[in-house]
């Protein structure tokens, strides 16, 4: 079993890492000729199911090599290790990740390249190319003069290395996305990081007037750990309005967007073609009047967890949201590629609606 690649894009790795390890401590990994695979399932709250086109994080082509169909890996891996390890490496000159192993244990080993100018004792041009000034060597090679102070490049190697356990096939088989009914409503989200900021104040505001309220009955300003979250509803209608509300005893506040899209669906990817899209939910929802109250499909989530799912917005990306009314709310995060043409890749989020 082997892997080694270079990392492309060290930015965006960190980011979308730190966006997982919010969520949850561990991530089953699956690598293999095509994509990776990062999927977290926690004992509570949100899903998350990305898909990731291998040249949107790794130089291609890359090493990878298994008995398995495709040459596929499976691994755990603890996130708040990686995520460290790729903050170190910001300001590399390059990363690359090898699956390993160090005393029959099996490691994700993270190299980074650092290059440093340091002080020297040369006239203007470094030891490698004093003597030729940028001529011809006698080799057929030219070594480019490199000016300044007695500056020398110096080359800095770092490894760390964050131990993994290896998934036989077997015991991940029965490992499968969740299935929901046809959404209600889907709709482009506003930008994340605008929706994170009022999503997170509304939920600090409904803390701060339960907690007032609890000491206003001689129960005490202190937080215990197993006081729930805030719940927040969400919802949405198919003509572009977003509504995000909050409703205590002590407040009730709420924040309206509109003249968002509501993306078309594409009847060959709807079971019964043109007939099933005009059988839709969605289509129905549409057919309703805006200013009706059933017009929206509603969503309860927590608000904690719902702020930490919103740290994906860092990444950038367009997100549709699918609201199963009273069910569950599914977000699609499209990354865009760098390069022309590259496969797109995708992050599924599911997150289950409370009761009323």
């Amino acid at each position: 079993m082997r892997f080694k690649a270079s990392i492309r894009n060290i930015s965006t790795f960190t980011k979308f890492t730190a966006s997982l390890s919010s969520l949850s401590k561990i991530a089953w990994v699956r690598l293999d000729d095509n994509q990776v695979r990062f999927t977290i399932i926690p004992e509570q709250g949100t899903q998350v199911w990305a898909v990731l086109s291998i040249d949107s994080i790794f130089e291609t082509p890359y090493i990878i090599q298994s008995a398995s169909p495709s040459n596929t890996i499976n691994l755990e891996l603890p996130l708040a290790p990686l995520q460290r390890a790729l903050r170190s490496a910001t300001c590399a000159t390059s990363a690359s990740l090898r699956l390993t192993k160090k005393d029959n244990l099996p490691l994700l080993s993270l190299t980074i390249v650092t290059n440093t100018f340091s002080s020297g004792s040369s006239a203007g041009f470094t030891a490698a190319n004093a003597q030729t000034n940028g001529f011809n060597d006698g080799n057929g090679e030219v070594d480019e003069p490199t000016f300044g102070l007695g500056a020398r490049d110096r080359e800095t190697i770092v490894t760390q290395d964050i131990q993994v356990r290896v998934l036989s096939a077997a015991s991940v088989e029965g490992i499968h996305e969740p299935r929901f009914r046809d959404p209600d409503v889907h709709i482009l989200l506003p930008g994340l990081l605008q929706l994170k900021n009022i999503s997170e104040r509304f939920t600090k505001l409904a803390s701060t007037a339960d907690r007032s309220a609890s000491a206003a009955a001689g129960g005490g300003l202190v937080a215990s750990a197993n006081t729930p979250s805030p719940r927040l509803e969400l919802a949405a209608t198919m003509h572009g309005s977003l509504r995000l509300s909050i409703a205590t005893d002590a407040l009730n506040i709420s924040s309206v967007w509109t003249g968002l899209s509501n993306p078309e669906l594409d009847p060959s990817q709807v079971e019964g073609g043109e007939e099933g899209l005009r059988q839709h939910p969605s289509t129905i929802m549409k057919a309703k009047d805006s200013s009706r109250e059933d017009a929206w499909a509603k969503v309860r989530i927590d608000g904690k967890d719902w702020g930490r799912v919103l740290s994906v917005g860092r990444l950038g990306g367009r997100v549709i949201a699918c609201f199963c009314h009273e069910h569950a709310l599914i977000l699609y995060v499209y990354l865009s590629n760098d390069d022309d043409g590259g496969d797109e890749s995708v992050l599924t989020y599911y997150i289950s609606s409370y009761s009323a």
